[in-house]
C-alpha cells in the first residue's frame, strides 16, 4: 500500500506498507501470505481475474482484529493515517469524516482488488511534466491525483478519494487557452475581487461554449460543411482566435518572471506553507458533492502554478485552498503503451467510481 505523508505536509515523501507476500516453491506451487493487520503474516490467496486486474482475499482475518476491539483498531489507524489521536482533532466535522473513512476501508480490509494504472504521457507542449501528486483536501486529509494535459485542457484525477469524491473521478479540470490576469498583491487580498475575475472568465467560457454549439449546427445543416471533412476545431472565426491566444499565452508564460501570490482574506488552507510566488494561473473547475458522491457539481476556480513540482486550486465556492506537490518516485514499467491506452485507462477508472 502506497500511503501519502500525514496530513499536511505534502512535500513530505510517500509511505510504503506490505499488504501480501507470495513465496515461489517448487513445481510452480506458491503460497500466499497476507501482511496486513498487526498480527504478522497470515494465509491468504491471490486471482488472476483478467489482463491487468487481480485480486488478494485473506483467510484469517482475524488477524486484522484487535484485542481492544474496534475502539482500539480505530485509534491505531488514525495513528498510522493521520498521525494523530482523536483528542487532536477538535473540529467536529473532521472527526465524523475521518470515521466515515475508517469505517469505508475497514469494511474491504479482506478482499481487495488491484488494477494497474498508467502515468500520463508527456510533450514538449506540456505547462509542466505530467505525473503523481500529493493534494490537500481539507478535512479530507492527503489525497493521490494525476495530473495529465489533454490539448487545451489539463485534468486533475483522483488515483484515491474521499467520502465525497471517490478515487477516478476528475478533481479538477484547467483551461489553458484562459489564463488568468491577477490582481496586484494589494487587491489579492480581497477575495470578491479575485471573484469578479474569476466569473467574468466563466462567462466568457460559457459565451464561447455557446457559440461553438451554434456554429457545430449550422455546419451540421449545411450541405457544403457535408461534402467538406469537420475541422478538429469546428470552424474557425471566434474560437480559432482564442485558442491561437490562449496557446500563445500558454507558450509565453511557460517560464515567465515570478510573480507575487497570496491566498485571499477568508480561504482555508490546511497548508500555510505555500508559496508566496508563482508562475502563471488559469480559470479551471473543480468537482464537488455530498456524502456518497451525491449532486455532484463543477464550480468555477483558480489554477496556479508555482514551479515545476508544486501547483495549487482555489475553490471558489468552497473558499477553500488545495496545494499540490509531486511525487517523486521512479515507476517501472508504468508508462502507457499509447495516448490511447492512457485515455482508456481514464475512462474505465472513471466508470468504475460512478
Amino acid at each position: 500500500m502506497y500511503l501519502p505523508p500525514h496530513d499536511p505536509h505534502v512535500d513530505d515523501p510517500m509511505r510504503f506498507k506490505p499488504l501480501f507476500r507470495i513465496h515461489l516453491m517448487e513445481r510452480k506451487c506458491a503460497t500466499v501470505e497476507c501482511m496486513y493487520g498487526h498480527k504478522g503474516p497470515h494465509n491468504g490467496h491471490i486471482q488472476i481475474v483478467k489482463k491487468d486486474e487481480f485480486s488478494t482475499k485473506c483467510n484469517q482475518t482475524d488477524h486484522h482484529r484487535m484485542s481492544g476491539g474496534r475502539q482500539e483498531e480505530f485509534r491505531t489507524w488514525l495513528r498510522e493515517e493521520w498521525g494523530r489521536t482523536l483528542e487532536d482533532i477538535f473540529h467536529e466535522h473532521m472527526q465524523e469524516l475521518i470515521l466515515m473513512k475508517f469505517i469505508y476501508t475497514s469494511q474491504y480490509d479482506n478482499c481487495l482488488t488491484y488494477r494497474r494504472i498508467y502515468l500520463p504521457p508527456s510533450s514538449p507542449e506540456d505547462l509542466i511534466q505530467p505525473g503523481l501528486f500529493k493534494g490537500t483536501y481539507g478535512s479530507h486529509g492527503l489525497e493521490i491525483v494525476m495530473l495529465s494535459f489533454h490539448g487545451k485542457k489539463a485534468k486533475g484525477t483522483k488515483i484515491t478519494g474521499d467520502p465525497n469524491i471517490p478515487a477516478g473521478q476528475q478533481t479538477v479540470e484547467i483551461d489553458l487557452a484562459h489564463p488568468l490576469q491577477l490582481p496586484d498583491i494589494e487587491n489579492l487580498h480581497d477575495f470578491s475581487e479575485l471573484s469578479r475575475i474569476v466569473l467574468e472568465v466563466q462567462e466568457q467560457v460559457r459565451r464561447e461554449e455557446q457559440e461553438r454549439e451554434q456554429r457545430q449546427e449550422e455546419e451540421e445543416h449545411s450541405q457544403q460543411a457535408a461534402s467538406q471533412p469537420a475541422s478538429p476545431l469546428g470552424g474557425e472565426g471566434a474560437e480559432g482566435e482564442e485558442t491561437a491566444a490562449g496557446a500563445e499565452g500558454t507558450t509565453q508564460d511557460k517560464a515567465p518572471a515570478s510573480q507575487p501570490f497570496v491566498l485571499p482574506m477568508g480561504v482555508i488552507s490546511r497548508n500555510e506553507d505555500y508559496p508566496r510566488t508563482c508562475r502563471i494561473c488559469f480559470y479551471g473547475t473543480g468537482l464537488i458533492a455530498g456524502h456518497g458522491f451525491t449532486s455532484p457539481e463543477r464550480t468555477p476556480g483558480v489554477f496556479v502554478l508555482f514551479d515545476d513540482d508544486r501547483f495549487g486550486f482555489i475553490w471558489l465556492e468552497l473558499k477553500s485552498f488545495s496545494l499540490y506537490s509531486r511525487i517523486k518516485v521512479s515507476f517501472q514499467n508504468a508508462q502507457a503503451p499509447s495516448r490511447e491506452a492512457f485515455d482508456e485507462m481514464l475512462k474505465n477508472i472513471q466508470s468504475l467510481a460512478t
